[in-house]
Formats: structure tokens, C-alpha cells, sequence
């Protein structure tokens, strides 16, 4: 059968792939279209095994919200390398798991995966393989975080492609809510209040904190408040409402939302990248090995 122009078109809208990779694909298949998909899909799921452990530490975090407010998501979709990461294909991909996390809420990666995006024929986890032999770089869908309003409102923040934050807030207003977003962002918390501090890191920060106090060599009892107090700080440190606010930081942000009789139920706050671990690049070493 003759490879025609029409038919490599075809082939290349319904499976994204580049014009020499589809006209190889309907050549080895003697120009049956069906067969060439599958093909394609084979060697797909090959090199994207290849491919998968690579370090993915590039992409982009992504927040949807429904129209109601009611709920949100926020994602991230990785990728190796910043290029990719701007490419047209591999947003559109992390546009869609955002769009289909929101639709379906599924309790975890590997639900998403298994989903298919309305209207799709395909599995989210099929479109990802079909997009790593296209694009040649490992991809993933890393975490999701699904978000319910429990009180007045939801507010989500985005800071360019690396940093999300979805605010489960109760009373207040929309700019507050947004400002108290901005500053998850900027200020990092760890949690919204000192209840909140995971007792292991409090024991190890009390550990550190009463060593440090203990080489001052002064007595027990003074190392005891020394303690206390920088305990203070620490907690001033790591919570959102003890934290300066970062647009006035004469005040606090538990003092900002007092002051407009709201309270933060809930916050998500993704990082891109953040707990992976990068391989760091000896491009001397790498030239000359090649040499």
C-alpha cells in the first residue's frame, strides 16, 4: 500500500508523533493505520521503560478549581529538563492530568493514571508513554492533593510553573484569602499552627536546641528557659499564623486573620521538584570520559 501524505497526517494527529517517526511506522505495517498505532504504542512503552529512571525533577505544578469553588486539585507533572518543560505537547499533557484529577478525584497517582481525560479514548498512563517516546525525556505524574471547601471559601495561588497553593479558609474575604496564599508561597510553613507540629520534629528540634544551649555552660535551669524560648521562635518560624506576614511584617499572620474574623482550616503548598534528588552535572568529567 502506498504511504501517502494523507495518511502520515492522520496518523500524526491521532498520536502526536513526529512525520518520520509515523511514515517508519506505516512502512514497517504496509500502510494499515491501526496496526502502526499499536506499533507505536509497543515501542512507546519500551523506551518510556527505558526511560523511567531517569530523574524527573523539572515540570510544572498545577491548580485547578471547579466553577463553584467547591473543590480544588494541585498536581505536579514532571519532566528531565526545563526545554521539555516548555514544550507545547508536555503542557498540554500536565493541563489534562490537572483537568482530569479535578473531574474524577481520584485518592491517588496511580487512580489518575488508570482515568481517562472527557472525551478521550486513552488512559491518561497511555498518553504519558506515547509522550515520553515522542518527546525522549522520562515524565510523571509525581503527587496530587485533592482540596475540599469545608467552610467559606477556597483560594489557590500559583507562582509561575513552580510553586502551587490551594487555602481552605473560613470567614475573611477573597483578598484575604488570596494574600494568605501569596504568603504560603513567599514563607514556606509548615503547618498552620503550633498544635499542628508534628511531635517528631519538635523532639528533634528540642534535641538540637538543648545541646546547643547546654555548651553556653550555664546552669540547668537557665538552659531550661533558653530552650523555651528558642522553642518560641522555632514555632514562630515554621507555622503559618506565627509567621510575619509578608506584605506588613509588623504583623502576624494569625493576628491578620483575627482581625478580619477568619481562620485557616487548611493549606496545600507544592514545590517543584522539592525532596528529589538531582543528579549534579561534572560536565568536565563527562567530556573527558567521552574523550
Amino acid at each position: 500500500m502506498e504511504i501517502t501524505a494523507a495518511l502520515v497526517k492522520e496518523l500524526r494527529e491521532r498520536t502526536g508523533a513526529g512525520m518520520m517517526e509515523c511514515k517508519k511506522a506505516l512502512t514497517e505495517n504496509a500502510g494499515d493505520i491501526e496496526a502502526a498505532i499499536e506499533h507505536m504504542r509497543k515501542t512507546g512503552i519500551a523506551k518510556a521503560a527505558k526511560k523511567a529512571g531517569r530523574v524527573a525533577a523539572e515540570g510544572v505544578i498545577l491548580v485547578a478549581a471547579a466553577d463553584d469553588g467547591s473543590r480544588a486539585v494541585i498536581v505536579e507533572v514532571n519532566c528531565e529538563t526545563d526545554f521539555v518543560a516548555k514544550d507545547d505537547n508536555f503542557r498540554a499533557f500536565a493541563a489534562t492530568v490537572a483537568q482530569t484529577a479535578l473531574a474524577g478525584q481520584p485518592a491517588s497517582v496511580e487512580a489518575l493514571l488508570a482515568a481517562k481525560p472527557a472525551g478521550g479514548t486513552e488512559t491518561l498512563e497511555a498518553v504519558r508513554t506515547l509522550l515520553v517516546a515522542k518527546l525522549g525525556e522520562n515524565i510523571g505524574v509525581r503527587r496530587l492533593e485533592r482540596v475540599g471547601r469545608s467552610a467559606d471559601r477556597l483560594a489557590s495561588y500559583q507562582h509561575g510553573s513552580r510553586i502551587g497553593v490551594v487555602v481552605d479558609i473560613e470567614g475573611g474575604n477573597d483578598s484575604l484569602a488570596r494574600d494568605v496564599a501569596m504568603h504560603i508561597a513567599a514563607s514556606r510553613p509548615v503547618c498552620v499552627s503550633e498544635a499542628d507540629v508534628p511531635p517528631e520534629l519538635v523532639a528533634k528540634e528540642s534535641e538540637i536546641l538543648t545541646a546547643q544551649a547546654a555548651e553556653s555552660g550555664k546552669p540547668a535551669d537557665i538552659v531550661e528557659k533558653m530552650v523555651a524560648g528558642r522553642l518560641k521562635k522555632f514555632y514562630e518560624e515554621i507555622t503559618l499564623l506565627g509567621q510575619p506576614f509578608v506584605k506588613d511584617p509588623d504583623t502576624t499572620v494569625g493576628k491578620l486573620l483575627h482581625s478580619h474574623g477568619a481562620r485557616v482550616l487548611r493549606f496545600v503548598r507544592y514545590e517543584l521538584g522539592e525532596g528529589v534528588q538531582k543528579a549534579s552535572a561534572d560536565f568536565a568529567g563527562e567530556v573527558m570520559a567521552q574523550v
